[in-house]
Order: structure tokens, then C-alpha cells, then sequence
């Protein structure tokens, strides 16, 4: 492997490891906000016990977002130079915006949001907690904003190879933004619903019955079969603006390698192998016209194929075809299962009734329910990272869609060298990796089994108390 491709494989290994933790904070943050605002409204306890407990997350969470995101960043400057040498003049202030109007705002907030509810008017703390979730969302803003103006850069002129800005409106709202953001924005919120309730489900099989939990697990079931079939549409909709400007990324996707005659339209092609020798898909399993159907929304529409863009010369101009074609069928696999776990759930939740009669009781999930949230508790990953892998490996060779390629980019640094920081970089985040899933699972763990309340002067905290036992602060009693 030459420094070109382990440059790349270290890049993706950096930015797969950091995506995983924006994903949760950016949809946990309106969450929590959620919880807070039941809990002022009602009084009720057992929101603000779901707040306590999941701000933990949050916190775990945007830690290792933020350090993950500054190892990221060096290699801007170690393993690809030529990125910022050609688009810095974009790139960098759009950096800079996110650190200036986001990440700061998120920092600044983030203390008394953790910390701060019984030390500051409960006004302020909501507030901190609005504008925590607000930074998260604006940091995604911004970042999302450069990765889709990589993809379909526009208001901007090359002088002497270098990229200026023309129109900073059009860098912005460029022409693939508006889906990016609202795809990526959805996906954190399937990823936080069935994170809540995987981890809920938990708490529940280690016997935890309380009403937090109930409400969190039917929460995060709500909430996934609500936000599904409008990441479905929405990914629909990001489909076709990939299709008109990145033609050779859907041809990946589906695997298409030659044109079909005129009226037999495209078909959806539900497994094969990709063999780039050949040029062709081994195994394959397609049914007629679908693929037209779901792409084009016409019964006999065609798309570009893959042969389109191969040069006289034999260049290849688009993607490596099995990794994207593959990590597609997973990201849709994906939200398949979502749909019809959570679907069902809603549907069972909605006609049994607990024992104690009530409707909507988690009560009246069977375990094989439970289990399934378990499993797929961080299957909100699964999808995220399949579908970052289609649309960056889609983009290949570009860097910067027309303007820079990657190899144009890459740093003359021995190969050696970047595969052994590679090699580091995967060993830590390994360890990470399994040691946030481990202290998610010892969350769940202390808070069914109780733990020791923390202290101010040698007297519990009547607020951290009042969440113990469900009683107000200053109660004598649990029952008050």
C-alpha cells in the first residue's frame, strides 16, 4: 500500500471514530432540553431523572467528540497540504466559523448545563441547555456546509490552481447542503432514539422499574418510528440531487455498469458481487425496472453508467465500486431493521395494554422487543458510518468534486511512516471504543442497582436526593 491510499485509510479511520459521537450529541442535546422542559412543566421526576441520567452520555459523548476532532484537524496540515494550499481560502473560514459560533457556544454552556441545577435559577439552566443543544446543531451546520461544498462546490474561482471565493451565499447554501444537513440531522436522531431505548431496554432486563425508564424506552420507540420514514423521504430526495451532480457516485451504488437498451429501464440490484475485472456483477440478484422506478421515479428512466466514464485511455473517473456498493445495501439494511423494530413496538405498545391496564406501557413489550432495542441500541452508528463511507468513497478520486483530486491533495510522507501511525491511531481508538460502549452499559448498570449519593457539608443534595426517591427537593418523605 502506497502513502496515497494508507493516507487515506488513516483520514477515514480519524473521522470514523470522530463521527460517532457528534451523531449522539447533536440529537441528545434537543433531548435533554425535551426532558427539561416536561420537567418544569409538570414537576414530574421522572423527566428530570431521564435528564441526569442521560446529560451523563452527553458529557462522555462530546468529550471524546472534541478530542477526536483535534487529531483529526493535525492531519489537514501532516498527511494532505494540498487541501488548504487549493481550498483554504473556503475551507479554512468555514473551520473557523464553527469554532467561533458553535463550538465555543457549546463549551461556554456546557458547565452549567452538568453542573448547574441546583446552583443557578432553573430558568438559566434550561436556558444553558438550549443553547448547548443549539451549538451542537450549528457546529453540525457549519461542517456539513464545507463537506457538501467538497462535493458540489459552487461561488468560487480558481486563480493560478488556487480556489477564491466569489460568493459566500452560494459556498454556503451550495447545491447539496440543504440535503446533507437535513439527512445527517435525521440520522443523529435515529441514532440517539435507539440508543435511548437500547439502553432503557437494558435498564429494564436488569430489573429496573422505574417511571424514567419507562418513559425514556417508550421515548426513544416514538421517536425512531416517527424520524424513519422521514429519513426514508428525505434520503430519496438527497438520492436524486446525488444523481444530477454526482452521476458516477449513484452508478456505484447500484452497481450499474453498462447502459441497458432503450425501454428496459434499470434494475434494482438486491445483491451481487462487483467485479471491477470483468466490469460486471457476479451473483447478481435485480429486479426489473425498480431501480428506474426508485432513481428516476420513472418506470423506464435510465441513469449513467459506470463504462461513461472511462476514458480512451483507459482512466477511470469514478469511485471503487464494491465499498460504496456495499456500505449503501448496509446503511439501507439498516434502516429497514429500524423501521420494523420500531414500528412494532409502537404497534404492540399501542394495542396491549400493561398490567395494570394502561395503554402504552412498556410493560406489554414482550422480552424478544428488549432484546432486539439491546442489539440495536448502536445501530444508529452502523448506518452513519455506511452511509459517510457511500458518499465518500463516491467521490473518489475528487476531493473536491472537479477541482482537486485526492492524489493532487496527499503529502510525500513515507509510507512506512503513516502506516505506522495508522497502526497507533487503530489501537486507540479500539480501546476507546470499548470502553465508552462498557461505561454506557455501567450507567445502566449503577443506576438499576442504586449507588451512594454525593455529598455537600456531610448532607445529600436534596435535589440529587429528590431524584433518588422521587420526591421534591425539601420533602420529608419519599411520598411528598
Amino acid at each position: 500500500m502506497d502513502t496515497l491510499l494508507l493516507s487515506r485509510i488513516q483520514f477515514g479511520a480519524n473521522i470514523s471514530f470522530h463521527i460517532l459521537f457528534p451523531t449522539i450529541t447533536i440529537a441528545l442535546g434537543w433531548v435533554l432540553l425535551w426532558f427539561k422542559l416536561r420537567y418544569n412543566a409538570t414537576g414530574d421526576f421522572k423527566w428530570m431523572e431521564a435528564y441526569r441520567f442521560w446529560v451523563k452520555v452527553f458529557a462522555l459523548s462530546f468529550a471524546l467528540g472534541v478530542v477526536s476532532g483535534i487529531t483529526m484537524s493535525f492531519q489537514f496540515g501532516t498527511n494532505w497540504p494540498g487541501f488548504m494550499e487549493t481550498v483554504g481560502n473556503v475551507a479554512g473560514p468555514l473551520l473557523a466559523y464553527e469554532v467561533l459560533t458553535a463550538f465555543f457556544l457549546e463549551a461556554g454552556f456546557l458547565g452549567i448545563m452538568l453542573f448547574g441545577f441546583s446552583r443557578v435559577p432553573g430558568w438559566l439552566h434550561t436556558f444553558a441547555t438550549f443553547l448547548v443543544a443549539f451549538g451542537t446543531t450549528l457546529s453540525a451546520f457549519w461542517i456539513l456546509v464545507l463537506n457538501s461544498w467538497m462535493h458540489t462546490p459552487a461561488g468560487f474561482e480558481l486563480r493560478d490552481g488556487v480556489v477564491h471565493a466569489t460568493d459566500w451565499l452560494a459556498i454556503i447554501f451550495n447545491p447539496s447542503m440543504p440535503y446533507r444537513l437535513a439527512h445527517m440531522l435525521l440520522a443523529s436522531g435515529l441514532t440517539v432514539a435507539f440508543l435511548i431505548a437500547g439502553i432503557s431496554a437494558l435498564r429494564l432486563l436488569f430489573g429496573d422499574r422505574s417511571r424514567s425508564v419507562a418513559a425514556t424506552l417508550r421515548f426513544g420507540a416514538v421517536m425512531g418510528a416517527v424520524l424513519i420514514p422521514v429519513q426514508i423521504f428525505v434520503g430519496d430526495m438527497h438520492g436524486l440531487n446525488t444523481l444530477e451532480h454526482q452521476p458516477a457516485k449513484v452508478a456505484a451504488m447500484e452497481g450499474h455498469w453498462e447502459q441497458y437498451p432503450d425501454g428496459e429501464g434499470v434494475p434494482l440490484v438486491l445483491f451481487a458481487v462487483p467485479n471491477a475485472e470483468t466490469r460486471d456483477n457476479d451473483y447478481e440478484v435485480k429486479i426489473p425496472h425498480l431501480g428506474s422506478l426508485v432513481l428516476t421515479h420513472s418506470w423506464d428512466g435510465t441513469i449513467p453508467a459506470l463504462d461513461e466514464f472511462v476514458a480512451e485511455d483507459g482512466t477511470v473517473t469514478h469511485p471503487p465500486v464494491a465499498p460504496v456498493f456495499y456500505s449503501f445495501r448496509i446503511m439501507v439494511a439498516t434502516g429497514v431493521a429500524m423501521l420494523l423494530l420500531s414500528w412494532t413496538a409502537v404497534a404492540l405498545m399501542a394495542r396491549r395494554r400493561g398490567p395494570d391496564g394502561a395503554r402504552w406501557s412498556v410493560e406489554a413489550l414482550p422480552r424478544w422487543v428488549l432484546y432486539a432495542f439491546v442489539a440495536m441500541a448502536l445501530s444508529g452508528w452502523l448506518a452513519v458510518l455506511a452511509g459517510w463511507y457511500t458518499t465518500e468513497i463516491g467521490r473518489q478520486p475528487w476531493l473536491v468534486h472537479g477541482v482537486l483530486s485526492t492524489a493532487q491533495a496527499v503529502a510525500e510522507v513515507p509510507a512506512p511512516m503513516v502506516l505506522s501511525t495508522l497502526v497507533a491511531y487503530l489501537a486507540v481508538y479500539a480501546v476507546l471504543t470499548g470502553a465508552y460502549v462498557a461505561v454506557l452499559v455501567y450507567l445502566a448498570w449503577t443506576a438499576t442497582h442504586g449507588k451512594s449519593l454525593p455529598t455537600r457539608g456531610g448532607t445529600a443534595d436534596p435535589v440529587e436526593r429528590a431524584v433518588e426517591t422521587g420526591a421534591r427537593p425539601g420533602a420529608t418523605t419519599p411520598a411528598e
